[in-house]
């Protein structure tokens, strides 16, 4: 998955990792050392509890008694971990990623974006090679800058419907647009990115994943406010909104 994040000043883009405490036994230290060794192995529970010389059901009551968390929950953040590092570590150009998987381009400002040459031909020559390309909020004006959303519906926050249009495509309000025929979909904004990526997990893995991310995360919004669109919003809350320097359409 490729992702274009950028903050100046050489910024993490990720929380520092927590301490994980080592476990007493040595069966269950192997087991640590193990999953950390390699992060994309084979840590089923029945292949980890064997690896310990458990029952499935010993080896999960002790490990989450002696670690603080489950077994899956640790593997879940080594992998995590481990992928955070990658990232931080990594220093390829565009150019070294010409097939990725998914593309997903966030939002921000991306109007610099939307004239860089080089980022957006990356864009074109990339998307026929994607089993999806995606964006959150304005990171669907850099797809469509690129040409890619030409005569299609597609959504960003609600402040940049006519850049949108501007874009060739035609803006929707609703919080996630699909077009599966053509590998394309865009999310409005910030908070409408949540559900497009419980939508990209069931179309790359199931609906049980998806179900499962979402209960893994929480996610299950009751507002205290019925403002989260521009249709819901009083005139005393637009003019709040303009005081916050969002830009005027």
């Amino acid at each position: 998955m490729v992702m274009f994040l950028h903050r100046p000043g050489d910024q993490t883009q990720f929380a520092t990792p927590s301490w994980v405490p080592r476990a007493e036994r040595s069966a269950l230290r192997a087991v640590q050392d193990r999953i950390e060794s390699a992060p994309g192995g084979d840590h089923r529970l029945p292949a980890l509890a064997a690896a310990a010389s458990m029952s499935v059901r010993h080896f999960t009551r002790v490990f989450t008694a002696e670690i603080g968390q489950s077994p899956g929950r640790f593997v879940e953040r080594v992998r995590l971990e481990a992928a955070r590092a990658d990232l931080e570590a990594a220093d390829d150009t565009l150019e070294d990623v010409p097939s990725p998987d998914v593309i997903v381009f966030p939002g921000g400002d991306t109007r610099p974006l939307q004239s860089d040459a080089r980022v957006l031909d990356w864009v074109r020559c990339a998307y026929p090679r994607t089993t999806f390309t995606t964006s959150v909020c304005t990171g669907s004006l850099v797809l469509g800058a690129a040409g890619l959303l030409d005569g299609l519906t597609a959504t960003t926050h609600w402040a940049r419907y006519a850049d949108l249009a501007a874009c060739g495509a035609t803006p929707g309000p609703e919080r996630v647009i699909e077009h599966l025929d053509r590998r394309i979909i865009t999310a409005a904004g910030v908070s409408a990115g949540i559900d497009m990526a419980l939508r990209l997990t069931e179309l790359l893995a199931d609906r049980t994943a998806a179900q499962a991310a979402q209960l893994l995360i929480e996610y299950d919004p009751q507002p205290p406010f019925d403002c989260g669109t521009r249709a819901k919003a009083t005139a005393e809350v637009m003019d709040r909104v303009w005081e916050y320097d969002i830009p005027r359409e």
